[in-house]
């Protein structure tokens, strides 16, 4: 069954609610790298319940409405879906508790061609459920590789924002970031249970040798190393980031963040730092004020 552009921007995906407590909260910052040194008094503080503050990615990975892609009556082969793009922007203080609801939408469907896939593009906002007051915003586009050709030469339904060009020259900070061997597991417990991540025989049938990380735990991890070398901490500063995910990562493996200064904006990209392949590429954050 072909792609049906105007039922998946009408499509209903259903709202979901969650109460997560301060210990979610410091369990999805233990999985993106936070608390690894344990003398390091300002990373502490988003692992432990003293002064406890949340990780500025946390809402990628809360009230998540799952695999609506495989689960609604979307159109798409779900068994070819790559997840392409991620921007998270950030409207004010993420709650280290609270009880929340996630509402998404499809806001753009485009047809790269026969034999050339889709890209689907939804948003998700995420609302304080008691004050009623609008969290973070995400916008995710996934590379649907089986789906192209279904509008036989129309245009796509608006245009994509063009992605941040990669920066030239030496990065001005860089930041090491090592993952552990068990931090897929810990990523698993935060949001996403794709056997992909944990399994040897699902990694296999994959196409990979051994379970790969967590593509927005690697996301996140960006995120902490732009807290670390341009906030020296204070994740309220962080405003918006975003990035295309443009390779995999092991467990165990260590992130390499390189960063450029542009006043408040920083481009970024992330590598493995064992193999010297990129990660994540076409990075940008941007500061408040």
């Amino acid at each position: 069954m072909a792609i049906d552009p105007d039922h998946l921007l009408a499509l209903d995906i259903p709202a979901v609610e969650q109460s997560y407590t301060e210990r979610d909260t410091m369990l999805y910052a233990l999985g993106i790298g936070y608390g690894h040194d344990p003398l390091d008094e300002k990373a502490l503080r988003y692992c432990y319940e003293k002064d406890l503050r949340a990780a500025p990615t946390m809402p990628v990975a809360i009230a998540h409405p799952g695999f609506w892609m495989r689960d609604l009556d979307t159109g798409i082969d779900w068994k070819k879906i790559v997840h392409g793009e991620q921007e998270l922007e950030l409207h004010g203080e993420i709650p280290v508790a609270a009880r929340v609801v996630s509402k998404a939408r499809v806001t753009d469907v485009i047809d790269k061609g026969p034999g050339k896939g889709a890209v689907v593009i939804f948003e998700r906002d995420l609302i304080d459920a008691d004050s009623n007051r609008l969290i973070a915003t995400m916008r995710q586009s996934n590379f649907c590789r089986g789906d192209g050709g279904f509008s036989k030469g129309a245009a796509p339904t608006a245009a994509r924002p063009p992605a941040p060009s990669p920066q030239a020259g030496a990065p001005d900070m860089v930041v090491n970031l090592p993952t552990r061997p068990e931090t897929a597991l810990i990523g698993r417990l935060c949001a996403d249970p794709n056997p992909l991540h944990v399994e040897v025989a699902a990694a296999r049938a994959a196409g990979f040798d051994r379970p790969i990380l967590h593509g927005l735990i690697s996301y996140g991890i960006a995120a902490h190393a732009i807290v670390k070398a341009v906030c020296d901490f204070d994740a309220s500063r962080l405003r918006r980031i975003s990035c295309r995910f443009a390779g995999i990562i092991y467990p165990g493996e260590t992130v390499s963040v390189e960063i450029w200064r542009n006043e408040a904006e920083f481009s970024f990209r992330a590598i493995c730092l064992e193999r010297q392949t990129t990660i994540l590429s076409n990075g940008s954050a941007s500061l408040a004020g």
